[in-house]
């Protein structure tokens, strides 16, 4: 039997974690902050891609409207919700893992860490790149982008579950000034474009 053989890609220069809550705005920051350093140089990590993938699956749905940002999605969020915290009880490092497999450009733009378990994960496995960011906007903003209170959803862990940590590298207000966001991003573009040095880290697929 031949022996498999795993292929050794570079290691993230740097790894953007993102947190906040629905509507907060994570989806627009990271897509802006890709257009901003190019597809060469970064990728976004969906926590929630491989989630929604297998959860279809599962459960014969649509895949595409799941990952959209209508009311499909919002139909199912509660169960889903559950479902995966299912997963992650038998393996805390199960979505991270399965997110960042096919993730071979330099910068990741994390765009969804909901849990302290998805920080420690990247915190461990790249303590030296990972970057935490969280992305934070008033309640008539999120509001204004069609988030509404939903029990069993905006009370659980995937919602709360980062809302006592304190130690963010950045706070980034988006309440919808366009200006204010150039702003603040800023610092995280400048470093993310920041040249890195000789020392190539590797990793196994």
């Amino acid at each position: 039997m031949e022996e498999e053989v795993q292929e050794e890609v570079p290691e993230p220069r740097l790894v953007l974690v993102f947190s906040g809550k629905r509507k907060s705005g994570k989806d627009h920051i990271t897509e802006l902050l890709q257009e901003r350093l190019g597809p060469g140089v970064s990728c976004i990590v969906r926590l929630s891609a491989p989630l929604k993938q297998q959860f279809a699956q599962d459960h014969g749905l649509d895949l595409s409207l799941l990952l959209g940002a209508g009311p499909y999605k919002e139909q199912y969020r509660s169960e889903m919700i559950l479902w995966g915290e299912e997963q992650r009880r038998r393996d805390p490092g199960f979505f991270c893992r399965l997110a960042t497999n096919g993730a071979t450009q330099p910068v990741w733009l994390v765009s969804d860490a909901r849990r302290s378990t998805d920080i420690t994960w990247f915190k461990t496995q790249f303590p030296t790149q990972t970057r935490t960011i969280r992305v934070s906007a008033s309640d008539e903003t999120r509001r204004s982008r069609g988030w509404s209170y939903i029990a069993g959803v905006d009370d659980a862990e995937s919602e709360c579950g980062l809302d006592s940590v304190l130690d963010w590298d950045w706070i980034i207000s988006n309440e919808g000034d366009a200006a204010e966001l150039e702003t603040q991003l800023r610092p995280v573009i400048d470093l993310a474009l920041k040249e890195p040095d000789q020392t190539t880290l590797t990793r196994r697929l």
